[in-house]
């Protein structure tokens, strides 16, 4: 692929458990376009979340290179992971993962004072609100509102800085149909409109397809 954002070659990851070696990648390569929406498929075990957690910068490898927008993440400091993560990249999660204690505007804007920006009137956040629609329930905590307006709070935090990348692993895990269908719309939407390569875990074919392609995983090796 000649214009790569993302690029993985010969991955390898070992948990130590004991007496035991958990081989969660063996040699995984995997080239995403810049601006791509892939879906990652595969069964509990087969490494996803493993692969997420090293493209993020959470995880080391054991072996291989994953280079992220021209750098290679082993030859990076861990505070310029940390500035990868801040700026660079957006994380959505299964369980939404809000402070409870926060209003949605105050969890959306969190994500804004970590990477150092201020102003929650920005272009950034109200482009954020206008994009997700949430722009009403601002003032509630996440306990007021439902796991769909849950997750929309979730990606707008994840996409108020603008980030190249973002990773989502099993977004509509906990959603009815409904929901789900929406939160893969705005996904789409935001791909569409904003330009954003998203990376998406999910084990459910409907969902996967609403990537322009799709990598199966199966034993910690990508498939196809």
């Amino acid at each position: 692929m000649s214009d790569s954002i993302i690029s993985i070659r010969d991955l390898r990851k070992t948990f130590h458990t004991g007496d035991v070696d958990v081989h969660a990648l063996r040699g995984v390569n995997l080239e995403v376009g810049r601006g791509e929406f892939l879906s990652i498929v595969g069964h509990s075990g087969s490494g996803k979340s493993t692969l997420f957690n090293i493209i993020g910068g959470l995880t080391p490898p054991t072996s291989g290179t994953v280079t992220v927008n021209g750098r290679d993440l082993r030859q990076m400091s861990e505070g310029d992971r940390t500035n990868l993560r801040k700026k660079e990249i957006g994380f959505v999660f299964q369980k939404y993962n809000l402070l409870p204690t926060l209003t949605a505007r105050d969890n959306i804007e969190l994500a804004r004072n970590i990477a150092g920006e201020n102003g929650r009137h920005s272009e950034e956040f109200n482009e954020a609100l206008r994009l997700l629609g949430i722009a009403h329930r601002l003032d509630h905590k996440p306990r007021a509102l439902s796991g769909g307006e849950q997750q929309r709070v979730a990606i707008a935090r994840a996409i108020v800085n603008h980030p190249a990348i973002l990773l989502a692993d099993e977004p509509t895990g906990n959603l009815d149909t409904e929901n789900s269908e929406n939160v893969l719309r705005l996904l789409r939407d935001l791909n569409d409109r904003l330009g954003q390569t998203i990376m998406m875990i999910t084990h459910n074919p409907e969902a996967a397809a609403y990537g322009h392609r799709i990598a199966r995983m199966k034993d910690g090796v990508v498939l196809d």
